[in-house]
């Protein structure tokens, strides 16, 4: 490490000695220093391009991405499909070299677990302990060879440069994830490690596994314990002493009241505005590069083709190996719906019958206030109230709320045609349509009473509706949930009335955790004057959860509330225009003042930014770290999958991610995850209330998806493991699903007892994800020993 000041990284500059509390002490750490060249001013001018063609129109879709819809080479304008024939035709000749045949290749099969020696690679990745307990273990089947000195495909210099260029992005990637202790491949850091001997990165290397504080190596049944007691009634710490403060956006600490008046705050990193502009100019320029996009388009296609390939030759070893395992097959194996809303968790049958249940026996409950009678109402007089529109009854008018002229509502009446919150085809793309399906009926004060946390009752009946939906997941034991809830933004006491509202009322089960979801909405607020700048919403968001970080007696509820509290969300119809571009020039969120609401990447980049420190902080004070988990990729500009490349852990829908080769070759290599629904992503979002008919609406997802894509049971069950290791659910309870040594990547990591997937299956994938770090590797070493080469000719 340099002893320079760095301001690549926003570092805060340490308290005075001795003003620390003897119970927080928190590392300093040191980055390495961003500095400033021509390159950066290029990247300038192609990102403004790029940002005023989005302004414009859909031009920036057509300039970094192409139809993948259809079988066509992917490069519209800067390339031709003899590019790559033109390049190869001028390559000098090769002699085909063949690897030599190791000895004990030759010889019988002798190894205790009936494996074939296989080849270590010949070059220094082999010496890595994962690679070679990778092989150790890797079971037999049929491999797909590429044999010869050049396997890419290319001609070498558009491998160099390829490979430069995505070996930059997967260094940002690492960056941001380390920065902000959320998770990012082990293997993938470790060859990066190998090919930029990045030491300023050795001391948060422990970060790289994921989410895991303290975690207890013992012996462990498949079911985890269950909790007894109130989930509620945790300890509470002692406060630290920190005092809290919001510039510029970003939440800072400080050590005392000393500090604070010094404008001293603890040094808890997170990357600046400028530092960020910089990156995300970087990335850009990559997703818009002619050559860069065919390499990894050609890419992607040789992985679709090889897993094919793959599946051909050992669909039947995969079968066969999940036979062999007794009781386990694809019901009882444990899946986590990622992507769920609370307030819409239920299917419409459920929420019908528990409102006509509600009708029956708590007809005279208060439930509201009528403004406009300056009087409460009942439940009762809320539906007599409710005078419909005269429409004849059929089918054709099930949007439409047809009953008999001027009859009031009585609970017989009712019916799921009458609650009409199933979307339909006039739902596909439209968000504000969408929306007003959350509304049974069409009217919002039934929202307001049956699904909304902060209303006249408390919030009582969505408790008990969320306790019904919860009690069929424990019921189905195997199934298990993440349900978002909102926090607005809108007032700084939303974090408490949404923690009181889950400790009242009792909101807990083992099979579900909370995801946070924040509406990108400052332009509402800012029409209704709730806030007077954009930074209001951000203090109303984050700086509760540094309140109760610091002091955790301070709201005692919401502490309570966070330990099952696995990430934030961000939510909004993405395909609204950004009018704003988000450079250095932006205005920074205390001088938001206007009417526009901020782009996407703005949004994104405050609630990374506070995620990072508050995740230091709470690091520190051994207190479990939040995730990000954006909406994204769902539709509108590709922009909004650079951010997620850079800030999210993972992400939900990558729609058009299809658009984008080479940032969905990069998700592949940083191996991000993507919850995506297969019978709700086109109508826009997945939600039960609105598409599903049963009381399992994931196994519903499972089965459509089965019958769409012509899933093996091997594939669902792959998929099932994919949706533990991406979700919330603490590292002790996924070490009772998925195996002991579950973080361990490959083979090793796979305990087919309880996942039911074949370690065929896994070391295939593990494989292909090595043989790809290699193939970049290689151009980057070329490129290196290129340049070496030039430089020491231009020398003499």
């Amino acid at each position: 490490m340099n002893g320079n000041v760095p301001n690549d990284i926003k570092k805060r500059p340490a308290a005075a000695d001795g003003l620390t509390s003897p119970t927080f002490a928190p590392a300093k750490l040191k980055f390495p220093k961003h500095i400033h060249n021509p390159t950066d001013d290029k990247f300038q001018e192609i990102a403004d391009s790029m940002l005023r063609r989005k302004t414009d129109g859909p031009e920036l879709h057509y300039k970094s991405s192409a139809p993948y819809e259809i079988d066509e080479y992917p490069i519209e304008e800067n390339e031709s499909k003899n590019y790559f024939e033109r390049q190869l035709s001028t390559r000098p000749d090769l002699k085909l070299k063949l690897p030599p045949v190791p000895q004990s290749a030759k010889e019988p099969k002798t190894r205790e677990n009936n494996t074939p020696k296989f080849p270590f690679f010949e070059d220094t990745f082999s010496e890595f302990p994962e690679v070679k307990e990778e092989y150790d273990l890797a079971p037999d089947f049929q491999r797909i060879n590429i044999s010869g000195e050049d396997t890419s495909g290319v001609h070498i210099s558009d491998l160099e440069h390829a490979s430069k260029a995505l070996v930059k992005a997967l260094i940002l990637r690492q960056k941001y994830m380390m920065l902000s202790h959320q998770s990012f491949p082990k293997i993938t850091a470790r060859f990066l490690q190998n090919l930029l001997d990045n030491e300023d990165f050795k001391g948060m290397k422990e970060g790289f596994a994921g989410n895991c504080l303290n975690p207890e190596e013992k012996s462990h049944p498949i079911d985890p314990p269950p909790k007894t007691g109130d989930p509620f009634d945790v300890p509470i710490p002692d406060s630290v002493g920190c005092h809290l403060r919001m510039k510029q956006g970003v939440t800072y600490v400080y050590a005392d009241e000393e500090a604070l008046a010094n404008d001293k705050p603890l040094e808890l990193p997170y990357p600046v505005l400028k530092t960020f502009i910089s990156d995300q100019n970087l990335m850009y320029t990559l997703i818009s590069d002619g050559p860069l996009k065919s390499f990894c388009y050609r890419r992607l296609c040789f992985l679709s083709a090889q897993f094919n390939m793959h599946i051909l030759l050992n669909e039947l070893k995969e079968s066969a190996a999940q036979k062999e395992v007794s009781h386990r097959d694809f019901y009882n194996i444990r899946k986590v719906d990622t992507h769920i809303h609370a307030s819409s968790c239920m299917n419409q049958k459920h929420l019908l019958r528990f409102i006509k249940k509600k009708m029956k026996t708590e007809g005279n409950e208060v439930v509201c206030f009528d403004k406009k009678l300056n009087k409460e109402m009942t439940l009762k007089e809320v539906f007599e109230t409710l005078q419909l529109s005269a429409y004849d009854l059929n089918i054709d008018s099930l949007d439409v709320h047809a009953v008999f002229t001027s009859m009031d509502l009585k609970p017989y009446d009712l019916n799921v045609d009458m609650l009409d919150v199933h979307a339909d085809r006039n739902t596909f793309h439209r968000f504000d349509k969408f929306n007003a399906k959350y509304n049974p009926i069409g009217q919002s004060r039934l929202r307001e009473i049956f699904i909304k946390t902060d209303n006249y009752v408390n919030g009582k009946y969505f408790g008990q509706v969320l306790k019904e939906v919860m009690s069929d997941l424990e019921e189905s034991k195997y199934q298990n949930a993440e349900y978002r809830l909102s926090i607005y933004g809108r007032s700084r006491d939303e974090w408490d009335k949404l923690a009181k509202w889950a400790v009242t009322n009792k909101v807990y089960s083992n099979n579900v955790r909370w995801l946070i979801q924040v509406p990108r909405l400052y332009d509402v607020y800012k029409s209704n004057k709730l806030v007077n700048s954009f930074q209001d919403v951000l203090e109303n968001i984050f700086l509760p959860l540094f309140e109760v970080t610091n002091d955790p007696s301070s709201h005692p509820e919401l502490h309570a509330f966070l330990r099952y509290v696995s990430g934030i969300d961000s939510v909004d119809d993405e395909s609204k225009s950004e009018h704003i571009q988000f450079t250095k020039d932006t205005p920074e969120p205390e001088d938001w003042t206007g009417l526009e609401n901020p782009p996407y990447t703005y949004y994104l980049y405050f609630m990374y930014a506070n995620l990072a420190v508050l995740n230091h902080f709470r690091r520190e004070r051994g207190m479990h770290t939040l995730v990000l988990r954006p909406h994204c990729g769902e539709a509108g500009n590709v922009t909004h999958l650079v951010a997620g490349f850079l800030f999210a852990e993972n992400i939900s829908h990558g729609l058009v991610l299809r658009k984008v080769p080479v940032l969905q070759y990069l998700y592949y290599m940083s191996q991000i995850g993507i919850a995506m629904s297969p019978l709700s992503n086109n109508p826009l979002c997945y939600d039960p209330l609105q598409f599903h008919f049963t009381k399992e609406p994931l196994m519903e997802e499972y089965s459509i998806a089965t019958q769409v894509w012509k899933l093996s049971t091997c594939d669902m069950c792959e998929i099932a493991r994919n949706s533990v290791l991406q979700s919330g659910f603490e590292h002790e309870v996924k070490q009772n699903w998925l195996g002991l040594n579950y973080t361990k990547e490959g083979v090793a990591g796979n305990d087919v007892t309880r996942t039911n997937v074949s370690s065929i299956r896994v070391a295939y994938r593990y494989e292909s994800l090595v043989n790809e770090l290699r193939c970049i590797s290689s151009g980057v070493k070329s490129y290196d020993k290129s340049r070496k080469s030039e430089n020491s000719l231009s020398s003499s």
